[in-house]
């Protein structure tokens, strides 16, 4: 599937013909920059890819053990899922498969099993053997003329469960639930996001060091492209100066990059877009480590700001801060929302969403967004080693936007941001 980063940069690329001729893209392209012609912060970037260790088989036999529990307490008797991040997550295995079913099922008690199309079989046991229970998996496969979905549900019946509750993930495709529906007749099909989100919410020691690195590794990058940034350039330039930074990193990443009335755009425009002298530039983006995303976003001016994108500046600094401040265990998640909110309405940028126009912050993971949302009306609790971001904004429409954007790490006595706050527009970086 294609990110809106991404989407947002194939789009301008079509409308950014008429202005090619004032573009920096001849000498900056991903096509056309070679190593010698990099960007001396660029080219001075290396490689932290060594220090990602990747997520173990033992540790998935973990997470499964966990979703039992969960399931247990949720009277579940199984959950259902097909190919995306939660496959990944109990099980290493990355999957794309369209309109064929795929699917992995965890019983509460007894042994997985898979449903798998007949002629993907070579495929799908190479990857589980490395996944808990591949050394002997039950995989049960289905020719082109036959019903996944009468597996799925002899695979319940299996294991006495064909009249139980069955968790189906919150991805699965509509028409895969709704034949496992009709052929599982007897069995109760309801959410599994209490297992699944419940488990993927709260991360270990290990993640919150994938997730650390992510955002260090984008950092690094948004400052080495700032020092490279030129009058002239359009914002395709600068998502190719992003990709050979992140390539010099060892990870992928993209980015979307708003200038000067399009950043009052929060997820950007497709219309063509070129750097002043005095422009403000949003750039949202996020780069990828053994699964696991950061999502971090940088204002700043390219030369002078002007008195009034300083004060608001100031504004959506104090609202990151004060968000920070009360992100501990055991506060609500609408509550850190209404705090960053009530600093945003209460300085003159309000009422309510008409400025700050989103919320305050998502979950963050193997997702860009998961469980939880830093929203009003959401009264679950906060709980250690859950990890957001945290980015409020002002937009004015017709001038300009300011979001600051950091991942939120909540720690047992409160909350830790993985990479430090920006502290003005001119200095971004101090």
């Amino acid at each position: 599937m294609i990110s809106r980063r991404r989407f947002l940069e194939l789009s301008g690329v079509s409308t950014g013909a008429a202005i090619a001729s004032h573009s920096f893209a001849a000498s900056t392209s991903a096509e056309r920059t070679d190593e010698s012609s990099l960007p001396s912060s660029i080219a001075r970037l290396e490689s932290r890819k060594s220090e990602a260790r990747p997520i173990t088989r033992e540790e998935r036999e973990i997470r499964q053990e966990r979703a039992r529990q969960l399931m247990a307490e949720s009277s579940l008797d199984a959950i259902l899922m097909t190919e995306g991040t939660s496959l990944r997550y109990f099980t290493g295995i990355r999957w794309w498969g369209g309109e064929r079913l795929f699917a992995f099922v965890l019983p509460t008690k007894g042994k997985t099993f898979y449903v798998c199309p007949a002629f993907e079989e070579g495929r799908a046991r190479e990857q589980i053997a490395h996944a808990p229970e591949g050394d002997q998996p039950d995989l049960r496969i289905w020719q082109e003329d036959q019903s996944p979905y009468a597996l799925v549900a002899q695979g319940l019946k299996d294991r006495s469960i064909g009249a139980g509750k069955l968790g189906i993930e919150e991805t699965v495709r509509f028409v895969f639930s709704d034949g496992i529906a009709r052929a599982a007749s007897q069995a109760t099909l309801t959410s599994a996001t209490p297992v699944t989100a419940g488990c993927r919410m709260i991360k270990s020691a290990h993640e919150i060091s994938l997730m650390r690195l992510a955002a260090q590794v984008t950092l690094a990058v948004y400052e080495a492209v700032y020092h490279s940034l030129r009058e002239g350039m359009t914002q395709q330039d600068v998502g190719a100066l992003i990709d050979k930074a992140y390539e010099r990193m060892g990870f992928p990443g993209e980015a979307s990059v708003m200038v000067d009335e399009y950043t009052a755009f929060p997820h950007g425009s497709t219309t063509p877009q070129v750097l002043r002298e005095g422009s403000i530039v949003m750039i949202d983006d996020g780069c990828t480590v053994e699964g696991y995303q950061s999502d971090i976003t940088r204002t700043f001016v390219l030369g002078k700001a002007s008195d009034k994108m300083k004060q608001v500046f100031d504004i959506v600094h104090r609202a990151q801060s004060a968000a920070l401040a009360v992100a501990h265990p055991g506060n609500e998640c609408g509550a850190v929302d209404a705090v960053a909110r009530m600093c945003i309405t209460g300085a003159g940028y309000g009422p309510d969403y008409k400025y700050f126009t989103h919320r305050l912050g998502h979950g963050l993971g193997m997702d860009g967004h998961e469980w939880p949302y830093l929203v009003r009306g959401n009264a679950a609790a906060l709980r250690a080693n859950i990890t957001t971001s945290n980015e409020p904004g002002i937009y004015i429409r017709g001038e300009f936007g300011i979001r600051l954007e950091d991942d939120m790490h909540i720690t047992e006595n409160g909350a830790e941001l993985f990479t430090p706050q920006s502290p003005s527009l001119e200095q971004p970086f101090g």
